[in-house]
């Protein structure tokens, strides 16, 4: 019995390590999505919508303009995921000695304890190195990652610290294209089944029909990991640690709605909407650097 839980257990682990080949496979499968998406919306439907005159005209404009605008932002996100590493740990990173509290080196005198958040070290036996706080080993990348949430196959990547914010704005403009895609052709796929003659090639109603079906399948998964990671954001932990039950009454990284949303995404509300932060974010908000989180004082007083 125990022979065969170390072969299951080894057979997730190669299968983990099995994702990382599907790296251009998943991003070239985005880019169709986005492509049949383009060819039934712009091509097929309101490009030549432009030429029409009158309110159908206007109609047209308004949509292009909006699909290309949510477009842009949709794949400034996705690559900004995708090639933004999520953080590592840097090389021979040691905790840093709490001078106020007169905290001596917590490396002196134990072996490194076990790995929890009360603990004063966390060592990671598969990088051999120490593990700053809310970092976490991806078994795909193979290294720790700082405030590892998740490995998305979807962005080939880890999603980290780094690249927290990136992927959020990716799951907001995935959901604001596909939704208005999905309401964009809903006439042309409700037409589908009238009675009437449809405008087109056999092609470009197959496409518009599997567009349709597509962005609407995304647009309601899409919201449902939205609305997830919204509820994550504003307790201020990740998907690990709210699998691993530690977003309790006394989670002591929840510092209140506004400061948790800042830990994400910073106090410049001109970046809040775009992949990147502003220098002077990066210089006063640790967190975003991956390697240091405030806390609230009381429960930190309690651990000693």
């Amino acid at each position: 019995m125990y022979r065969s839980g170390a072969v299951m257990a080894w057979n997730v682990f190669k299968f983990c390590t099995a994702l990382r080949g599907l790296g251009s496979i998943m991003i070239l499968l985005v880019l169709g999505i986005v492509g049949v998406s383009y060819y039934a919306v712009v091509i097929t439907n309101y490009g030549p919508g432009l030429a029409a005159g009158g309110l159908d005209s206007l109609l047209a404009f308004v949509v292009l303009v909006l699909f290309h605008c949510l477009l842009v932002m949709l794949l400034w996100s996705y690559f900004s995921v995708v090639f933004t590493d999520p953080g590592g740990v840097p090389p021979n990173w040691r905790p840093a000695v709490d001078e106020e509290r007169g905290d001596s080196d917590p490396l002196t005198g134990t072996e490194f304890p076990a790995d929890s958040e009360n603990g004063r070290v966390r060592f990671c036996r598969k990088c051999n190195q120490l593990k700053p706080p809310r970092c976490h080993h991806c078994s795909v990348c193979g290294r720790c990652i700082l405030k590892m949430d998740h490995h998305c196959v979807w962005v080939v990547n880890c999603v980290g610290a780094l690249n927290y914010k990136y992927f959020l704005l990716f799951l907001f403009y995935t959901f604001l294209e596909t939704t208005l895609v999905t309401l964009s052709l809903l006439p042309h796929f409700i037409a589908f089944f009238s009675d009437g003659d449809i405008p087109g090639t056999p092609g470009s109603l197959a496409t518009t029909f599997l567009a349709f079906v597509l962005n609407l399948a995304f647009a309601l998964s899409v919201m449902g990991f939205l609305i997830m990671h919204i509820s994550l954001v504003t307790a201020n932990t990740t998907t690990i640690e709210a699998y691993e039950k530690k977003t309790t009454p006394k989670w002591r990284y929840d510092l209140g709605r506004k400061r948790n949303f800042e830990q994400v995404f910073g106090m410049d509300k001109k970046y809040w909407f775009i992949p990147a932060y502003s220098e002077e974010d990066l210089r006063r908000i640790p967190a975003l650097q991956g390697l240091e989180y405030p806390s609230k004082p009381d429960l930190d007083a309690q651990e000693f």
